[in-house]
């Protein structure tokens, strides 16, 4: 999906009247795409759970400002939301994408408070290669966990996410794993421990980006380490599609975000 398209969809879409974007341009680090945006419900007050939310691109496009909408439509089911950028290939190789992501969580764990946040119930949540990310910072000890801050994490969202790709056969996942020394250890499914919160599992029937067979390997695996694994197919739906059934347009399309809502509710 081209990242023109998504703008105009993000630009066009109809916000949730419920929301509103409470920060834009939040550093959290020192380099030009170490920002975040924050989003919050109009009238609710908190201390409220917090959605942090990872776009996809391949690791190489992508801007939060383009998915002001996901952030919208998530504040307005009662969670403050949050939505970073993140350094991309060929700025950053493997795994700088992850280190900023866990950069980031750990400022929002720090902050988020100061914006109506609980920072003790926490949401990872990510399409693509944003769902990639988000089940490599919960899945991998090397991240949240080691920064000790894996407790603050109660479940883990992930929509047409990439989790079980290796051997790399395509331009994307060549250029950006191909010349990591220690291939294996870049799978999400390669990480799982029975210590991995509640996840939920979203994919398009008709994806032919990244294969449902993701979602299906990955669900499996966490089951077996008797980690709560909700996993749904969407029959119409293509890459792009749960994404954009996240916004007011495409939600008559399929339940994306009621599913995500239900699961969001039971767990944070």
């Amino acid at each position: 999906m081209a990242i023109s398209i998504l703008s105009v969809i993000n630009a066009l879409s109809p916000k949730d009247i419920g929301s509103r974007r409470i920060a834009r341009d939040v550093p959290y680090g020192r380099a030009a795409r170490q920002k975040l945006d924050i989003y919050a419900p109009r009238k609710t007050k908190g201390p409220l759970p917090v959605v942090f939310f990872i776009y996809g691109g391949s690791w190489m496009d992508g801007s939060r400002h383009q998915y002001d909408f996901v952030g919208r439509a998530l504040a307005a089911l009662g969670y403050v939301t949050v939505i970073a950028d993140y350094r991309l290939v060929p700025e950053v190789e493997y795994p700088g994408f992850l280190d900023d992501g866990a950069a980031a969580f750990g400022w929002v764990v720090e902050h988020i408070a100061e914006y109506g946040g609980d920072p003790s119930r926490m949401a990872l949540m990510g399409h693509s290669a944003g769902a990639y990310n988000a089940m490599m910072l919960g899945l991998n000890s090397q991240y949240l966990a080691q920064l000790g801050l894996h407790n603050r994490l109660r479940c883990i969202v992930g929509l047409s996410g990439p989790y079980d790709f290796f051997p790399f056969d395509g331009p994307i996942t060549l250029r950006t794993f191909g010349a990591v020394r220690e291939p294996l250890a870049t799978q999400p499914i390669n990480h799982i421990t029975g210590a991995v919160p509640p996840v939920f599992l979203g994919s398009g029937d008709k994806d032919t980006l990244v294969y449902p067979r993701n979602s299906v390997a990955l669900a499996k695996k966490l089951r077996g380490a008797g980690v709560t694994v909700v996993k749904k197919h969407y029959p119409a739906l293509g890459h792009p599609g749960p994404l954009l059934a996240l916004g007011v347009p495409a939600r008559r399309i399929a339940p994306v975000l009621a599913d995500v809502a239900d699961f969001l509710r039971q767990y944070l």
